[in-house]
């Protein structure tokens, strides 16, 4: 696993030096080795590498990576540029440029989000392949919930989007006055039509960072 070296790296350091940290790492190395596991490893921590602690303005949370091949890259929902765009992204991209205009992209690579300051995490940042859900309540919850209470200790204003149960159930964790969380239904075709589309949290998102004298987020996407 590629090492975090940018401010998150102080805000995580205690959760790698916990028992709970050293048994996920042994499974994971053993994982690697005896089956297929997405993303790469030198790509678990993409959404941090990306997105400093500093810079977060947005997080969009997810549950587990995708689990088909070479889609998943350590950014919830988002796929390299020569993947086809997963159907619960080709919802996202709808209700995009239903809520802000946005013409649809020709590839599902998110990195210009991130970028920006859109943390993309997963819930659980790693799947065996065509196993949905297979490394859940190994330890990836406790870790990433660690980056949630991180993120709960800035004080600037910050959205959450919360897509789903799954992410949903960590609504809770956040009680910082000065953000804003934003609830749907999740973006795949299970789900979508039972209130996703409409829900606008874009035009939302970038309306409350306004309001707070933030930068919002240029959420078009250039075609590659």
């Amino acid at each position: 696993m590629a090492a975090i070296e940018n401010d998150w790296k102080e805000a995580l350091e205690e959760e790698f030096k916990k028992d709970y940290y050293k048994k996920l790492f042994l499974f994971l190395k053993k994982e690697y080795t005896q089956k297929v596991i997405y993303p790469h490893s030198d790509d678990i921590f993409n959404a941090f590498h990306l997105t400093p602690l500093k810079d977060v303005k947005v997080i969009i949370l997810g549950q587990d990576p995708y689990h088909n091949p070479g889609e998943a890259h350590g950014l919830c929902f988002s796929v390299k540029p020569d993947v086809r765009i997963p159907p619960s992204l080709v919802n996202i991209y709808t209700e995009l440029k239903d809520d802000m205009g946005c013409g649809i992209p020709n590839h599902g690579y998110l990195t210009s989000w991130a970028e920006q300051g859109v943390l993309l995490l997963n819930t659980v940042l790693t799947v065996r392949a065509h196993e949905p859900a297979s490394h859940q309540q190994i330890g990836w919850e406790e870790f990433t919930n660690a980056a949630i209470r991180a993120v709960e200790e800035q004080e600037r204003p910050i959205v959450y989007i919360l897509w789903g149960k799954p992410a949903q159930s960590k609504k809770r964790m956040i009680k910082n006055p000065n953000h804003k969380v934003l609830e749907a239904p999740h973006p795949s075709p299970l789900s979508a039509y039972r209130g996703f589309f409409g829900s606008k949290p874009f035009s939302q998102a970038n309306a409350f960072l306004q309001a707070n004298h933030v930068t919002p987020v240029d959420w078009s996407i250039k075609n590659i």
